[in-house]
């Protein structure tokens, strides 16, 4: 699924995420990683790992849902066990990036209370880039 969200990005951007992520980080007690099956096939997947550079901060990472059962709330169900999940860690808040060519994704963490934040990250400075946060 990571390699179907590439393409994703290699079709809307004209390249994959460059921002450094190490499975390692995903790993408890630092972060958290799921993947959602539907009749054993794996249809949709996010994580959070610790933001060093924001405090108390979980970034959503990998967020994704295959194209065959994109419209039926499978991104609001991982949505909601990387909030919960996240929550029973410690971590106060939710941090994201994304990019004004996922309408789809700002469309989602905006109507599940995520509001603008400061860009950080890679894509600090890039003009497309979106970063969103939420308390926890």
């Amino acid at each position: 699924m990571i390699a179907d969200l590439q393409q994703v990005y290699v079709d809307r951007y004209g390249d994959v995420d460059v921002t450094p992520v190490d499975p390692a980080q995903f790993a408890a007690p630092l972060g958290y990683f799921v993947i959602g099956y539907l009749d054993g096939v794996p249809v949709a997947c996010g994580g959070w790992r610790i933001n060093d550079e924001l405090e108390g901060a979980a970034e959503i990472k990998r967020m994704y849902v295959v194209d065959s059962v994109r419209g039926k709330g499978y991104s609001r169900l991982v949505l909601a066990n990387l909030e919960e999940t996240a929550r029973e860690a410690g971590l106060r808040r939710m941090v994201l990036e994304t990019g004004l060519r996922q309408p789809e994704a700002i469309s989602l963490y905006t109507t599940s209370g995520y509001v603008r934040i400061d860009n950080f990250g890679v894509y600090r400075d890039h003009p497309e880039s979106r970063c969103f946060g939420k308390p926890l």
